[in-house]
């Protein structure tokens, strides 16, 4: 068990609905070397559970996540490439993931946020992609992944001046999807991940795979849902007025 304080990956699983909180508090709740490495097994577990239709990745306390704990990096560790794993298996988790972030949401924090499919915010949060500071080539995966989310143009901003900018203007950049009023970001995030729990998982994740760009699983996807039941159930459930019960897997 991990004492208070101690930099860790928490998780809990409740209503279908995982939960992810990055815990450092004494740094912002920046990722040591050890948590990189924690979270492509940790995701790969909520993955593999059928319990789980949702992820929602936190942070603990009033901050997201402020980026890498240099101190913890020891001269085998390459911070890059810690963070693109982690990044990467994030952005390949197979069901719906959602970033609830407040405060500081910097460096290796916003590649997390950015590998989440959905980003809601409190009022008051920062955001940075800072490796100009630091003369850090940023990964092309990372690049691609921002300026997919923000366009080139925001992209460029942001990895141009390493700046940090405010929820508002993250919110116009599209780099959130919400942003809430202080103290309404954990109810909204709580209501939102129960409706997509709620939501045919076969919907949802083939939406993912097509909307990240995936082009080679259409066949797959007709096959998929010619032997689901999930489009009867569906509409079965609108005709009565109640709500479905769909019933496909990954």
């Amino acid at each position: 068990m991990n004492s208070a304080g101690d930099p860790a990956l928490l998780h809990t699983v409740a209503d279908g609905v995982a939960t992810v909180v990055v815990s450092h508090p004494a740094k912002r709740n920046a990722m040591t070397a050890a948590m990189w490495r924690a979270l492509p097994e940790l995701l790969a577990g909520l993955a593999d559970d059928p319990a789980v239709r949702v992820l929602v990745l936190t942070g603990a306390g009033p901050t997201f996540c402020a980026g890498a704990d240099i101190s913890s990096l020891t001269g085998d560790d390459d911070p890059r490439a810690l963070a693109v794993t982690a990044e990467e298996a994030l952005a390949a988790f197979p069901k719906p993931t959602l970033a609830a972030i407040r405060g500081f949401c910097v460096g290796g924090g916003s590649q997390l946020a950015a590998a989440c499919d959905l980003r809601f915010a409190e009022e008051g949060a920062s955001f940075g992609v800072t490796p100009a500071k630091l003369g850090i080539v940023y990964p092309a995966s990372s690049t691609r992944r921002l300026a997919s989310l923000v366009g080139p143009a925001w992209a460029k901003y942001l990895l141009f001046s390493a700046e940090l900018i405010d929820a508002e203007a993250a919110l116009r950049a599209g780099f959130l999807n919400e942003l809430l009023p202080a103290g309404r970001l954990d109810k909204r995030v709580a209501e939102f991940a129960r409706i997509l729990a709620s939501r045919s998982q076969l919907t949802q994740a083939a939406a993912k795979e097509f909307a990240d760009g995936r082009t080679d699983r259409e066949d797959h996807w007709e096959a998929q849902a010619a032997g689901s039941d999930d489009t009867a159930e569906g509409v079965a459930a609108f005709l009565e007025r109640r709500p479905p019960v769909f019933t496909w897997t990954p």
